[in-house]
This record gives C-alpha cells, structure tokens and sequence, in this order.
C-alpha cells in the first residue's frame, strides 16, 4: 500500500532527482534569459548623458558641448528632448581625440600602459561563499573600462557567475572547448590559441573568456599529467595560465581572474600568473576565520610552488572588505581587527552592503549599468560612492606599478 502510494518522482534515485532538478531550473533560467534577451538581441550598455560623459573624460560639460557644436571628435545622438547623449565607443574616441590633441595630458585622458608596464593580473580570490568575489570582479572591470582601459576578464569559475553577469548563460551560450580550459588543457590536438575564445563583451573595453562546468576538467585531468609526466616546464600545471596569457599580452593593460571558490589546480594557476591579488573578505567573524583558513592553505600551496622552482612576486596584495554595514558594531569590529592586524594591504575604502547591488545583480547588471530611477537616486547614488572609492584605490595601486603619480 505505501509503495502504491508513492508519487513516481519519489521512485526516482537521488542521482535522478538532482538531475531533474538541474533540467528544469535550467529550462527556466533559459526561458527568463529569453524574455531580458530575446534571441536576435544582445545585451547592450546604456548611454551617457553629457555631465555623465564630462565626468568620465574629466573635462567640463561646457568644454564637451562646445566640441558637439564645433563637430570635433565625436557627434553624440540627440534624444527627443534634444539632450546629447554617448555611447561608451563615442567617450573612448574622445579620449583618444584629447590625449592627442593634448599630448602633456595623455595619460590623464588615457592611462593606458605604455611601452614597458608591465600588463596588471590581478586574481580576485577567496574560498568562502557570499564574499562578493565575481561582483567585485564585474565592477572593477566596468569600472577599469569606464577609464579608458582595455580589460580581459576571465571567467575561472565552473559555476560561471561572471559570465553570466555578461550576459552568457553557460549551458546555454558557451560549448565544449569555449572556456579557458580550451587554452591550457593536456591534450595537445585539442588545445587551441586563447585568442580563440576571447569574446567581446557588450561593454566596449571588455572581452571575456566564458565559464563553465567544463573547467573541472581541469581540476580532474591534471593529477593525470603530473603521473604521466606531461606537465614539466612550461607545462607544468600552475604554469600553463600565465603562458597563454603572454600570447595576447599586447592586447590588453588589465586582465582580471575571478578565481575558483576553492585551492584547486585553476586557483593556483591564477595565483601563479597574477601581478596582484585581490582577497574580499565580508567583515563577519564566520568569514574571517573562513578566510584563514583560505590564507594558510594558500601559503602552504604557493611553498609547493616554488620548491618547484615557481617564482611568485604579487605587486600588491589587498583585501577587499565587502557587504560591510558600518553601523553594525560587530562589523565595524572586524573591520577594526583586520586594519590593526594587515595595516595598509586592507584597502581604505569598502563595499558597503547595499541593496542597489542587489537589485543589479537581479538585472545581471553593475552598478554603471543602472539607469536613474532603476533604484532609489540616493541608494545608488550611495552604492556607487562605495564602489568607485574601493575601485579607484585600486587603480591607484596599479598606476603605482607603472611609475604614474
């Protein structure tokens, strides 16, 4: 009587069961991806109104007007109010238009790295969930790219967030040999050029290379090549990032890495080809000691690196405190722990938890993709304080690198 009266998904394995589940919240994620993107759409970036524009290119909205009516550089498009308005492309060309023009500013119109910086890795890293590790990635490099900068994020992550943040939904959108492990993986008939799966993003100033699950690959072939003797050299397997990066070097100032959860072989490569390592960190207790847990493991995995002869010197490494409530004491205590413990590799500036940051991420957008009026004006108005202020000291820290004031 009680098997007669069991419902036919109960009769199902759990191995089943996940798998049903799996198929029909992807059919759904799929179906809601069609309705924002439709399929002969793509995922597009707002346009800049003229303060907003003045601002990006440090120059006065007056200046920006009188180029428009002198026809100099760009012709913005006129909205039915007649009000000007740029696209990202447009503001980029006008820094190119003004750092020629004005050859003593350059670097102030366009800090792009010159002929000798060395290009900026920076591996945004923690093991701990909820620490904002892919958001903090998506905002510095919208942020970055809203500077002029040419940025390559790179999507290290099986569960593919990031990507998804840029609008590819990763079992839908990116197939087998599409991810980084197309680039670094054992099998040499199979290996392709990084260049191959560099795609650009709806963000002028941003490629990507996409996630998915097949990065475990990875994580599950490399014990393998160690056996066999395949990863030697340059081959070696923490080795192998950082060498593919070298091929598209000259293409970009800034590569970000939004690394694994978790110190496995992904991770350790990207720790091995960063110039600088971004931790976030969430100023609660359970976090931190989450993430010394994270630091010791990380110490303990880099040694094992360069017993075998692997070199590691990170320009900088910072935390990054994020979803922090400065009103909340037991925060602002951690906080307070973390300062007087590291000093100045905490960074001045934090992420202050925000709903606008929420909402965004319901959107699959940053915050520099948000409209006026999506949130509250003085809620985004706030959040985006917050994180320009952690994203510009970082900037800081890179143009440091390259010998910029």
């Amino acid at each position: 009587m009680e098997n007669a009266l069991r419902r036919p998904q109960d009769l199902l394995s759990s191995a089943d069961r996940i798998m049903r589940h799996s198929q029909l919240l992807s059919a759904q994620l799929q179906n809601l991806r069609q309705q924002m993107y439709p399929p002969e759409a793509m995922k597009s970036l707002r346009t800049f109104s003229s303060k907003d524009a003045a601002v990006l290119l440090g120059i006065a909205e007056s200046t920006l007007r009188q180029m428009s009516l002198d026809g100099e550089a760009v012709i913005p498009d006129r909205q039915d109010n007649g009000r000007r308005v740029y696209t990202l492309p447009q503001v980029n060309e006008i820094r190119a238009y003004l750092a020629n023009r004005r050859p003593a500013e350059a670097f102030d119109f366009l800090p792009r790295r010159k002929a000798g910086d060395k290009l900026q890795v920076l591996a945004i890293a923690n093991f701990k969930g909820g620490s904002a590790k892919t958001t903090t990635t998506l905002h510095l490099a919208h942020y970055l790219a809203l500077q002029g900068l040419r940025v390559l994020a790179i999507d290290l992550d099986p569960q593919a967030s990031l990507s998804t943040m840029f609008g590819y939904q990763p079992e839908f959108d990116v197939d087998a040999n599409q991810t980084l492990y197309a680039a670094i993986r054992y099998d040499e008939n199979e290996r392709v050029p990084l260049s191959a799966v560099i795609r650009r993003s709806y963000f002028d100033g941003v490629d990507i290379v996409p996630g998915n699950l097949e990065l475990m690959e990875y994580e599950h072939e490399t014990p393998q090549a160690i056996a066999k003797g395949l990863s030697r050299g340059d081959g070696m397997f923490f080795r192998r990032l950082k060498t593919v990066l070298a091929e598209v070097e000259d293409r970009y100032d800034v590569v970000l890495i939004d690394a694994p959860p978790q110190l496995g072989y992904l991770t350790l490569g990207a720790l091995y080809a960063a110039t600088g390592l971004l931790i976030t960190v969430h100023p609660a207790m359970l976090d931190v000691a989450s993430m010394n847990q994270f630091l010791a493991m990380t110490s303990d995995l880099l040694g094992v690196i360069e017993d075998a002869g692997g070199s590691l010197e990170h320009d900088f490494i910072r935390y990054v405190l994020t979803r922090h409530n400065p009103h909340d004491v037991p925060q602002v205590n951690v906080v307070a722990l973390l300062r007087s413990l590291f000093g100045e590799d905490v960074l001045a500036a934090s992420v202050v938890d925000t709903t606008a940051i929420a909402s965004a991420g319901l959107e699959k957008k940053s915050l520099y993709e948000m409209t006026r009026g999506s949130v509250g004006r003085d809620t985004l108005n706030r959040a985006l304080e917050s994180v320009d202020a952690v994203n510009a000291e970082i900037f800081r820290h890179i143009k440091t690198v390259w010998g910029r004031k």
